[in-house]
């Protein structure tokens, strides 16, 4: 009663037990147990013989009797608890170079058995960096399997559901493969005369593949340019002394590259600027007058979102500001493209010059020199992917307020008509939100709809699961946002394609019911996959409750392409049938 359960007395039951051979390889281990004896029959009557040797010391220690033992078994199993990351690492090191050297000249299936359930469970998201080091991931175990050309397993808890569906059905069927090569080799002995009707064990087709997802590029450039050539939701106008002409912009985005227009703008006070060259740059170049100063904008704006008019005292720099604006909102990683634009334009290598420097310190990071190197190596590439994302739900320049589930979020104009197309009209056309600075919010639930604002600024998106990236999809379909839809296509796949068979069996997450939203909200991609993942987990699926919820035509294409096939199972219990008929016996190490 005092021997804990282990892997293999969970499977072949503790009667099994033969004895348990002391060390008398190495005097380091005398009297310590290394080797457990275990026999039972499987299949009826086919002898079992296991040996289990806990000790991985004793390949150091008596290296030509482990050697021999391995190449005298007929399967051999890897096994390591999941929350034991300095063990797993010491036989990926150690032990597993000896198993392969072991394993050289000789041809023996391996089973790798990952035991325990897992604490500290990393976030698999490609977003997240936590700490990986608290247990041993999946990919590693999978890693492990591929060196050794073994089969992986996940054994959750040592109990009879996990023990005789996942392990004992993979070690039964190695124990198939090596009854069916020792029935071979006693084939080749008799007489050629002699013909074997021996009935063959079925063989398991592939599954068929998964439809592929294709996603779409990010035009989060293009639609901030585009937003540029445009001018809708603009709040802020540039002239030159003469009040001549006029070139419009969103302070948005300009706070979002430049402490000198958060300066400007009074976003930051002059106390939180740290650096004096940005205050006389800002001083020298612009200067904010009263609105009463100036003609009217030649385009309408509404009268929630006033024009700030902003006076451009370099004359050089203001014939040069449609292209510097053009350099910014479109990423700002075309310098070499900027420079030659200044130089058609001034022709005049000083002024080209003086512009650029200015160029520069409007672009400067307080503390922090910008040279040209710095500019042509790192290209200055997209000022404000990341910088935007201080403005997201944020007070500051916001000129519109959402009102969802008696709550209010910030936003602004600019950045919601550049991203989403139904944004654009709902500000620029007949509706009630053109004129309204709050706007209400209905059939999304607030979490949601942050994470949906947060795509819009940033262009990136990590929903915290499967059912949040569903709310998302909704949302997105809901703004005709398709990139943040197939954003939210492939996380969901990519999480269900991670799950654990037994966790998959486990789970409370109805796969139909997101079908069914797949299907209602036209993502047409989303809703083949998941009828092609239940009809490959058939197995599985078809034992949950949820399955009865399948259409016909749903059931009809499961059962068209299920995994394994029905002709497979009938060969499979012929076989084992077959098996049981036989008198052969099998070792296992």
């Amino acid at each position: 009663d005092s021997q804990q359960p282990s892997l293999i007395w969970s499977y072949l039951r503790r009667s099994a037990l033969v004895s348990q051979i002391d060390c008398s390889l190495s005097a380091s281990h005398v009297g310590n147990p290394v080797f457990t004896e275990y026999q039972a029959s499987v299949f009826g009557n086919v002898r079992l013989v296991v040996r289990d040797c806990p000790v991985w010391d004793i390949f150091d220690s008596d290296w030509y009797t482990s050697s021999s033992l391995i190449g005298g078994a007929d399967i051999i199993v890897v096994k390591y608890s999941v929350n034991e990351k300095t063990s797993f690492q010491e036989l990926k090191d150690s032990y597993v170079p000896m198993i392969k050297k072991a394993l050289n000249h000789c041809s023996v299936p391996v089973i790798i058995s990952a035991i325990g359930a897992r604490k500290n469970v990393p976030c698999t998201c490609p977003l997240c960096t936590l700490d990986r080091r608290s247990c041993v991931t999946t990919a590693e175990g999978v890693q492990l399997a591929k060196e050794l050309g073994a089969a992986y397993l996940e054994l959750h808890t040592l109990n009879d559901f996990y023990i005789q569906k996942y392990f004992g059905g993979v070690l039964e069927y190695f124990i198939i493969q090596s009854l069916n090569q020792k029935s071979s080799e006693k084939m080749k002995k008799r007489k050629k005369t002699q013909k074997c009707h021996r009935v063959q064990p079925p063989q398991l087709e592939q599954p068929e593949k998964m439809p592929i997802l294709k996603g779409e590029a990010s035009h989060y450039d293009a639609d901030l340019h585009n937003l540029l050539c445009c001018c809708q939701c603009a709040d802020v106008a540039f002239y030159p002394e003469d009040l001549s002409t006029v070139v419009e912009a969103h302070k948005v985005i300009l706070c979002s590259v430049s402490h000198l227009f958060m300066l400007l703008f009074k976003v930051k006070s002059p106390a939180d600027i740290c650096d004096a060259s940005i205050m006389r740059t800002a001083q020298s170049l612009f200067t904010v007058e009263a609105e009463a100063a100036f003609p009217l904008a030649p385009r309408g704006i509404p009268p929630c979102v006033p024009l700030e008019r902003v006076v451009v005292k370099d004359s050089a720099f203001c014939s040069c500001l449609p292209d510097i604006l053009h350099f910014i909102y479109s990423g700002a990683f075309q310098w070499e493209r900027l420079e030659e634009d200044i130089k058609k334009k001034l022709k005049d290598p000083e002024k080209t010059e003086n512009v650029l420097e200015k160029v520069k310190c409007v672009l400067k990071t307080p503390g922090k020199l910008n040279t040209i190197k710095d500019c042509r190596s790192q290209q200055m590439k997209r000022l404000y992917n990341t910088s935007l994302r201080l403005f997201f739900n944020t007070p500051v320049l916001a000129d519109v307020i959402f009102k969802i589930q008696d709550a209010t979020v910030p936003a602004h104009r600019a950045v919601l008509v550049a991203r989403c197309e139904v944004m654009a009209a709902m500000f620029n056309g007949n509706y009630l939100e053109a004129n309204s600075v709050l706007v209400p919010v209905y059939g999304v639930s607030k979490d949601t709809f942050l994470s949906f604002l947060e795509y819009l600024y940033t262009d990136s998106c990590c929903p915290a699961g499967i059912l949040q990236a569903m709310s998302l999809l909704i949302c997105a379909e809901m703004y005709q946002v398709m990139r943040l839809q197939h954003i939210c296509e492939l996380y969901i796949i990519t999480q269900l394609q991670n799950m654990p068979s037994r966790e998959l069996a486990s789970t409370s997450l109805s796969i139909v019911s997101l079908l069914k939203k797949a299907k209602f909200h036209n993502s047409d991609c989303l809703s083949t996959w998941l009828l092609h993942f239940i009809a490959t987990n058939y197995l599985i699926f078809s034992q949950k409750p949820e399955f009865q919820d399948l259409s016909v035509e749903e059931r009809s294409f499961v059962e068209m392409h299920r995994w394994p096939s029905n002709l497979y199972l009938k060969q499979l219990a012929d076989y084992r049938n077959y098996i049981h008929s036989q008198k052969c016996h099998c070792t296992v190490m």
